[in-house]
């Protein structure tokens, strides 16, 4: 990876401006082009570096609450499982962690609360399987900021 980049991904860690053209801005603060900065950022993405850049927005501001849910899914079926739950756009982490309990497949769905049910239940119909759901009772933000460069 290019020292560029580095720099680039160190930055972006801190926000992006709140602009019209926010890369450009972006891009003049590290000595890159607009087009240099979406470029390289694509570029990350394509290779998997980088997930996505977004918001991170406070659900329960829009009337929104969260869950994690947890299923017992034998290990043959993991990958089509996690498919499943992976087309609902309301759900933002999905991991597969094998531990004693049987639990493998962890994920947290944000939505309103009757989204969520009918969220848990196609989920449930669709595969066949048990969930263990844990409704968010408080947030703990933390801030994370990797050392990059």
């Amino acid at each position: 990876m290019e020292e560029a980049d580095l720099r680039l991904l160190d930055a972006i860690q801190d926000g992006l401006p709140l602009a019209s053209h926010p890369f450009r801005i972006l891009g003049d603060s590290l000595g890159m082009s607009e087009s240099e900065v979406i470029v390289r950022l694509d570029r990350l993405q394509q290779e998997g570096i980088i997930r996505r850049i977004g918001p991170i927005l406070d659900m329960r501001k829009l009337g929104c609450s969260g869950v994690l849910v947890a299923i017992k899914v034998p290990p043959d079926q993991a990958d089509e499982v996690a498919n499943i739950v992976n087309e609902y756009k309301e759900v933002s982490h999905n991991y597969l962690r094998p531990n004693d309990s049987g639990y493998n497949i962890w994920f947290t769905v944000s939505a309103r609360e009757e989204r969520i049910h009918v969220i848990l239940a196609e989920i449930r119909d669709r595969t066949g399987l048990d969930q263990l759901v844990l409704p968010t009772k408080k947030i703990f933000k933390i801030g994370v900021k990797f050392d990059i460069i």
